[in-house]
């Protein structure tokens, strides 16, 4: 662990994300020189041996972390150094560390620190007393402290705690007893949380956790963060408790503390070293270890959370689009009305109005005549409604209305508000409609996310689209980041339409960034469309860099050239023609046929500049030109009669789509306002480990209710084809408990009734 940080860095992630340390370094050195991760995933296959976008997002979160530490150790070992205390042995040390933890344990006795007691002891003197009771344990510790009384000691038992006080910050500066001592708490200690006397009624949906304790190294990242959040909101008292049967002086972490001072007889130095291990543990390591572990525990349920958050956030952008077909959306209210808003193909507001079906107005006529009129002017193909409040009414209304139209009829389609009212009061709707009330907006971003999610979804601040867990007890930062990353990957994979594209939209855009963004559309609408990409470099301050970066993500599905519309960069042409060539073909004919492609040897086009990987790439784009990763556009069918959770009745078989999904499980719309939960032992007849296994945000499924609580707003369901039995046990896991109905006496740890109650506090 000692070679250059140039080499060590590139050996650490490569181990991690399963490639050699050369495809690490090539990867290191494109994302150093300004290459974003989906172009480099992309459009540098052979240059990095094909890592694709979720090693290179790794790769470039863990590249930061290990500079910072490298940064770190260089800061640590000058410290050292000045001070004159490194030596080879301290020099190895501090190379040899691993995480920054280990590496601060290190540098703890050489931190430049205030005044201690350990400090002042010294300066009265104590220092000697204490190595002496170290050296030699047949001295008796009394009879040797009185000769250190002095002025500045006054007695024995001063002199005694002096001694104590510096054996403890000795004991508090061991690496290798810090190491040992968290690895012994990260094994047996549990994590407790108790409810505070006198406020139960104010924190009542953190009840399940006023007497609850689990073990600490298996606590999942959902519960954690709850009682982290029942804490904080001073509802909960939260702590770790350590060996707790132990009687004093014999737990294992006594013993540990006493093993770093070789206590092993009973002379009377070893009887008051053992004292002082006990005093030390209790008083001094025991304190700073727990808020260590809680912090770790903190940081990765925080990991854990980011990470489900990212992954709802892609599925959701990534959901199937309905495509460029009239579509009308209405934004559901009561006493506010229902706000209507019709798009045409291409995303363009054509019509609004608003609408008073329910009271006070009451005008359910009104509104179905205004709503069928708009339907048939416009030639509505779609009806996307919102799923706030009123929207299972709203859709009765709907349905009616569908019910009196001639054939053929437009499909209606219940949406997620998600984020809606957010782009409603934002600038960027401002300048989008600045004439169109705030209210009214939100019917048009409900009705466009229908035709295109991922188009409709950039718009919106990943953090508020609320797909995530707890995600506002996480580091905000952090989030941030990787929300950013997930749109980012979300939008090169699709591709994007440069002549119609918004603003946000290109601006997400590999290479590209809100400012070329805006830039594109002010040189579209100054000149007209792009006929080919190679006019993107007339924008300003698109330059040959940016190009190189943005191209093959930006398309033109209908220029001068043929190829503008794929995947296919331009740098990579003259090889596309080639195959093409081989063919015998023109290029559009292939595209439109391509039978001949799947008869061409790859390895024949391979040459120094392009290698397998990138003709393999070309060959698939030319037979599916422009193709969308999407899947096909499907909705789900809600019962009829079903539109509140008093509705629901165990035995129930429905159908329902999944607005998100958590460790625990996932949380499906089945149409009554309230989202039902199916816990992850329910989501398979077999042992999932990982919701994302089985479902993602926007699936489409048949669920069975097994457990409605209609006064805590609670629904459990089911997706196991045998109702809910006890799902099979995970060999390496504890067993996992099958749903039951009743409100259980004492708090469960884990299983769906666990899951069912952190629901309630999961945002």
């Amino acid at each position: 662990m000692t070679q250059d940080p140039a080499r060590r860095i590139p050996q650490i992630i490569a181990a991690e994300i399963g490639a050699r340390p050369e495809q690490v370094l090539a990867a290191v050195e494109l994302l150093d020189g300004g290459a974003t991760v989906p172009f480099v995933a992309r459009y540098r296959k052979e240059v990095t041996g094909g890592l694709d976008d979720t090693q290179l997002r790794n790769l470039a979160e863990r590249l930061a972390y290990l500079r910072e530490l490298e940064a770190r150790r260089a800061v640590i070992l000058g410290s050292i150094r000045d001070q004159g205390k490194l030596t080879d042995a301290l020099a190895a040390q501090v190379a040899g560390a691993v995480t920054k933890a280990e590496l601060e344990d290190i540098y703890l006795p050489y931190k430049p620190k205030r005044r201690t007691r350990a400090m002042i002891a010294r300066e009265n003197g104590l220092g000697p007393l204490a190595e002496a009771l170290l050296a030699d344990r047949s001295l008796v510790p009394t009879t040797v402290a009185a000769g250190y009384v002095t002025e500045a000691v006054p007695d024995v038992k001063a002199a005694l705690e002096g001694a104590r006080d510096i054996v403890a910050e000795g004991l508090a500066e061991d690496a290798g007893l810090l190491g040992r001592l968290r690895g012994h708490m990260r094994k047996v200690a549990r994590l407790a949380a108790r409810g505070i006397e006198g406020k139960e009624a104010e924190g009542a949906k953190f009840r399940d956790y006023f007497s609850h304790s689990e073990p600490f190294f298996t606590v999942p990242s959902h519960r954690a963060l709850a009682m982290l959040r029942g804490r904080n909101e001073g509802f909960l008292t939260v702590d770790l408790e350590i060996e707790p049967e132990a009687a004093p002086g014999q737990s294992e972490a006594e013993r540990l503390v006493r093993g770093a001072l070789k206590v092993a007889g009973k002379a009377p130095g070893d009887l008051w070293l053992a004292e002082v291990a006990g005093w030390t543990w209790r008083v001094k390591l025991r304190l700073s270890l727990t808020l260590d572990l809680m912090a770790e525990m903190r940081e990765a349920a925080e990991a854990e959370a980011i990470r489900v958050f990212a992954r709802n956030l892609k599925d959701l952008l990534l959901a199937a689009p309905a495509g460029g077909k009239a579509t009308m959306g209405l934004d559901p209210g009561i006493r506010t009305g229902v706000k209507v808003a019709v798009v045409d193909g291409t995303g363009k507001l054509v019509a609004t109005s608003t609408v008073y079906p329910f009271q006070p107005k009451n005008d359910l006529r009104g509104a179905m005549a205004e709503v069928a009129r708009l339907i048939r002017l416009h030639r509505v193909e779609l009806v996307a409604i919102g799923n706030g409040t009123a929207s299972r009414e709203t859709e009765r209304m709907v349905a009616d209305v569908l019910e009196a139209l001639p054939a053929p009829k437009p499909a209606k389609v219940v949406v997620s508000e998600a984020g809606a009212s957010v782009y409603s009061a934002s600038e960027l709707a401002a300048q989008e409609f600045p004439e169109l009330d705030v209210s009214l907006r939100g019917a048009v971003s409900i009705a466009r996310r229908l035709q295109d999610p991922l188009a409709e979804l950039v718009k919106i601040e990943p953090k508020a689209i609320g797909v995530g867990q707890y995600q506002h007890d996480v580091d905000q930062h952090h989030l941030g980041r990787s929300l950013e990353a997930v749109v980012e990957d979300a939008v090169n994979a699709v591709g994007v339409d440069v002549n119609t594209a918004s603003a946000p939209l290109l601006a997400r855009v590999s290479g590209v960034g809100p400012s070329l963004a805006g830039a594109i559309v002010a040189h579209r609408d100054a000149n007209g469309p792009f006929a080919t990409r190679r006019e993107l470099l007339k924008v300003a301050r698109l330059g040959p860099r940016a190009f190189e970066q943005c191209a093959g993500f930006l398309r033109i599905p209908a220029g001068t050239e043929p190829l503008d519309a794929s995947s296919v960069h331009p740098e990579a042409y003259d090889l596309a023609r080639r195959i093409v060539k081989a063919c015998g073909r023109d290029l559009r004919a292939v595209m439109a046929e391509p039978a001949k492609l799947r008869a061409l040897d790859p390895a024949a086009f391979a040459d120094d500049r392009f290698g397998l990987p990138t003709v393999k790439d070309i060959l698939a784009e030319l037979e599916k030109p422009g193709r969308d990763p999407r899947p096909s556009f499907r909705t789900a069918s809600f019962a009829e009669g079903v539109d509140q959770i008093g509705d629901l009745k165990p035995g129930m078989l429905l159908e329902g789509t999944v607005t998100n999904v958590a460790a625990f499980g996932a949380f499906v719309d089945v149409g009554v306002h309230q989202d039902g939960l199916v816990h992850v032992s329910q989501l398979a007849d077999r042992f999932v480990k990982d919701p994302h296994e089985v479902v993602k945000a926007g699936d489409v499924v048949k669920v069975r209710v097994v457990e409605v609580d209609v006064a805590r707003k609670r629904i459990g369901l089911t997706m196991r084809k045998d109702g809910a039995a006890p799902p099979p046990r995970d060999p390496k896991g504890p067993p996992v408990r099958a749903p039951r109905a009743p409100e259980p006496k004492a708090p469960e740890t884990g299983g769906f009734g666990a899951a069912l109650r952190d629901a309630m506090t999961r945002r």
